[in-house]
């Protein structure tokens, strides 16, 4: 049975640019949905499932639900290299979609849950966008042109090889 706290335990974070600091991957907030979501799917849905499922449907529901929280990490550590956050980040977006169709499947074929598996296919997919824009907004950071001029530019003007001012000599 649905517990009546269950929406705020996988709530994934809607609040509207807010300006954070983030320091960690675990400021994120699409790191900390996509967490919290597989908690809950190790510990309320995996365990449901029937054993004849115990090499396929269970053994993929607990790997991309594990997954993508891990990606999302891996990836940030990556950051300062635009291919690599974006590869993490694209992978992600795929094991929430892997999750979308288990969960589908989990409630569709064994009925377990139905309530729970809408809440976490719902986290899911808010959480496939959140890494869509936040690859968009990432790609954007990195590609954007510097507007202003170092304070030890190299192009110095009016300075000689040997740093003299003034002459050309």
């Amino acid at each position: 049975m649905r517990s009546p706290t269950f929406t705020s335990r996988i709530n994934v974070s809607t609040k509207s640019m807010e300006r954070k600091t983030i320091k960690s991957f675990k400021d994120l907030d699409v790191y900390q949905g996509l967490y919290r979501a597989c908690i809950l799917v190790m510990t309320e849905v995996v365990d449901e499932l029937p054993s004849q499922e115990r090499f396929d449907l269970r053994d993929q529901l607990s790997r991309s639900s594990k997954s993508a929280p891990r990606l999302v990490a891996e990836g940030y550590a990556k950051k300062h290299q635009r291919q690599g956050f974006q590869k993490y980040l694209d992978d992600a977006m795929a094991e929430c979609n892997e999750c979308i169709v288990n969960l589908e499947q989990v409630k569709d074929i064994y009925h377990i849950n139905p309530l729970l598996c809408d809440e976490l296919i719902d986290t899911y997919d808010k959480s496939a966008r959140q890494l869509y824009r936040l690859a968009e907004a990432w790609g954007a950071f990195k590609n954007r042109r510097r507007t202003t001029t170092p304070i030890n530019d190299t192009g110095g003007n009016n300075l000689n090889v040997r740093g003299n001012e003034g002459e050309g000599n």
